[in-house]
């Protein structure tokens, strides 16, 4: 038996059919049979291919960074790209700082400033981003968590679980183990939401990112619940034992015996409760508990329904394995439960309040939690399903059922043809119900690591053992996959790539599952089922560390954009670390129609040493790349041209400059437009 990064015992492994020792991609003593390269190069997926028809212009950051994904489902394939896409705009470049993920493209009032973040949703940020080659977009947000104050507390979290993830992917001890002392501290901080004589943590459920919930709700009389309804959830209290286990592994890779020690018990005691305390006998749930106490509610009484959020302890492996927990799990598939017809309820419909809107921005719905869809909880129940169908001894769900709810999340997606992820969704339409401005492309919710660990089964672990366990059912019928290809995922210093083929007509290489490290053959099955294979890693390739000096992240202060035309706040959109090609987002700075030499220029106010720019032009209906551009510089008080190897300007796509490095206090770009057509410039970076 093996022991999985959660610390439960899994079953018996199915062992390679074929191993290959070449080029070092086994451990010590393999054996191995003649490599099969040919057969194997021939069957890649055609990279530029894929990208170019996915991505456009935009296709090189892409080409560079993710892992390529084929299957017989073309709408799972295509909502797997477009959350690139969506990964891909939310990264904002905050100079010095690096890059963090963003959860709407734009500001919202409740953001941590100057940044634009919000911790809520930060730990879906760093599971899908650990798969990117570039380790820099999750290592930078790392930092920012635990440096920069970006862990504010603003929400409950589970970032050292993230942490500690994505050290499962690239296997940099260092980098991950640099931030221990601050994970112990914020740890320690959330003392303040510790009840000690119940020995569970309780929160408010806005705080939460919950707002509109049982608990609050009710502790409202049915009047409201924006506020108010602070309660033991098992969310919270899941969250802390996955950053308790998170900190004792972390402290384990860093010798610290004793740290590892405490943060296990700390773990083993919030299992423990949770599991004592806050499962229903009655409802067969994971339930809260109430911490306030006034007319309408009771200290320490039960919430009177089934949440959605009641499966979050498994999202990380916290319940223990016994059936009679995972009998939950039927309230999910039941139509008169959890089982919308479109989505997961939040909330079942018995609930009195069930769908019940209260809150409104002007005459528009705003978001609750009372029974709505929300990709959030969405991706943290898939995650659970996963795990439960892979270390627990169970028969309430099914293989068939994660690929079913997991093609229901990505319908989500769709509006008519178009892609699009919003807040939060009707369960009997399938429709937004927010639906406001800031809505479109949210990033609140995870779906590429659904692919890449859950579908595909690459789970990745500390020891240097390949773990590849599918779940795609049986059979070659429409409720399963008739094939698929994952290629080129970044894995302890190697690129994996997972084939399947349930009958072998797609593939041509015989029926079952095939896993390839560095293009050859290391093992397979003639079944979708667990494989494990020996792995011997290489060194995480350093994070890039280039950085942008134009980025204005306080209006006002230096770097001071300005422009031909236009407001500031439209100025300050090419500058503000966001490369947005959504067209329904209007980011960036556009000049007047009619201008003939439009220009957008960047003060330092100090000399600046700089050798290259970027630039993102958009291109609509309205809108074109412009002709051409020039670079000028401020260099001892005095324009003038910059000699620059340019890049001809790019629609919806990056144009890069180079030139000798210079000192310059300003820089501008003079742009020629397109006869009739603004220049809309998303993005103006200058290093």
């Amino acid at each position: 038996m093996a022991i999985n990064r959660k610390g439960t015992r899994i079953g018996r492994t199915v062992r390679m059919v074929a191993l290959l020792g070449a080029a070092g991609l086994l451990g010590a003593g393999a054996t191995a049979e003649p490599p099969q390269q040919s057969a194997a190069t021939a069957l890649r997926i055609d990279a530029d291919a894929v990208m170019r028809a996915r991505f456009g212009n935009d296709a090189p950051w892409y080409r560079d960074n993710i892992p390529l994904f084929e299957s017989s489902d073309p709408k799972l394939d295509a909502v797997y790209y477009y959350r690139w896409q969506l990964f891909r705009a939310h990264q904002r470049d905050l100079g010095v700082k690096g890059y963090i993920s963003t959860e709407f493209m734009d500001d919202v009032g409740w953001q941590r400033e100057p940044y634009a973040s919000l911790n809520d949703a930060t730990g879906f940020h760093l599971y899908e981003g650990r798969w990117l080659r570039d380790r820099r977009y999750a290592g930078d947000y790392i930092d920012f968590l635990y440096q920069d104050g970006g862990n504010d507390r603003h929400f409950s979290e589970a970032i050292a679980d993230a942490t500690y993830a994505r050290f499962l992917v690239d296997g940099d001890r260092a980098d991950a183990t640099r931030h221990l002392s601050a994970m112990r501290h914020i740890y320690g901080l959330w003392d303040d939401k510790f009840d000690f004589t119940k020995g569970l943590y309780f929160i408010e459920p806005l705080l939460d990112a919950t707002e509109y919930t049982i608990s609050s709700i009710d502790a409202s009389g049915g009047k409201d619940g924006f506020r108010g309804g602070d309660s033991f959830r098992p969310s919270i209290n899941a969250y802390m034992f996955a950053n308790a286990r998170a900190i004792a592994r972390l402290s384990a890779l860093a010798g610290d015996a004793k740290t590892a020690a405490d943060y296990d018990a700390r773990a083993d005691r919030l299992r423990a409760r949770v599991e004592e305390a806050l499962w229903s006998p009655k409802l067969g749930h994971f339930i809260d508990r109430y911490k306030v106490d006034n007319e309408h509610v009771k200290y320490w009484e039960p919430i009177r329904g089934r949440e959605l959020a009641g499966y979050v302890p498994w999202t990380f492996g916290l319940p223990s394995n016994d059936p009679r927990f995972a009998n939950a799990w039927k309230h999910l598939l039941s139509p008169q439960g959890l089982g919308g017809p479109f989505g997961m309820r939040t909330v079942e419909p018995g609930y009195p309040h069930y769908m019940q809107q209260y809150r409104y921005e002007g005459t528009a719905p705003e978001c609750q939690w009372n029974g709505p869809i929300w990709p959030f909880q969405t991706t943290q129940t898939l995650t659970a399903m996963a795990n439960l169908l892979r270390d627990y001894r169970q028969d309430a769900v099914t293989r068939a059922d994660y690929l079913r709810l997991l093609r229901q999340y990505a319908q989500l997606h769709y509006q008519g043809d178009r892609l699009d992820l919003e807040e939060d969704y009707h369960p009997d339409t399938g429709k937004p119900i927010v639906g406001l401005a800031r809505s479109h492309h949210y990033f609140h919710s995870g779906f590429t690591d659904l692919v890449i660990a859950g579908l595909v089964g690459l789970r990745p672990r500390e020891d240097d053992v390949l773990e590849v366990h599918p779940l795609v059912p049986a059979g070659t019928g429409p409720d399963s996959l008739q094939w698929f290809q994952l290629q080129d995922v970044p894995y302890h210093g190697r690129l994996v790539t997972i084939r399947y083929d349930a009958d072998g007509s797609h593939y041509r290489q015989g029926a079952g599952l095939r896993v390839l490290v560095d293009g050859q053959e290391v093992a397979r099955s003639a079944k979708a089922e667990r494989i494990e294979v020996p792995i011997a890693r290489r060194a995480a390739p350093a994070r890039a560390t280039r950085i942008d000096r134009a980025v204005e992240l306080v209006r006002g202060q230096f770097p001071k954009p300005s422009a031909s035309s236009g407001t500031p706040e439209r100025i300050h959109d090419a500058v503000d670390g966001r490369v947005v090609f959504f067209p329904e987002n209007g980011h960036g700075w556009s000049s007047q129609a009619g201008e003939r030499a439009p220009w957008l220029q960047v003060d330092f106010g100090k000399a600046t040493e700089l050798s290259s720019a970027e630039l993102a032009f958009f291109a609509d209906a309205q809108h074109a790349a412009p002709t051409g551009y020039t670079i000028e510089a401020q260099v001892d008080g005095r324009w003038q041209k910059v000699t620059a190897e340019q890049d001809a300007p790019l629609a919806n796509g990056i144009t890069n400059a180079r030139w000798a490095p210079l000192r310059a206090t300003a820089v501008r770009v003079r742009m020629r437009p397109q006869a009739g057509k603004p220049v809309r410039v998303i993005e103006l970076k200058l290093f």
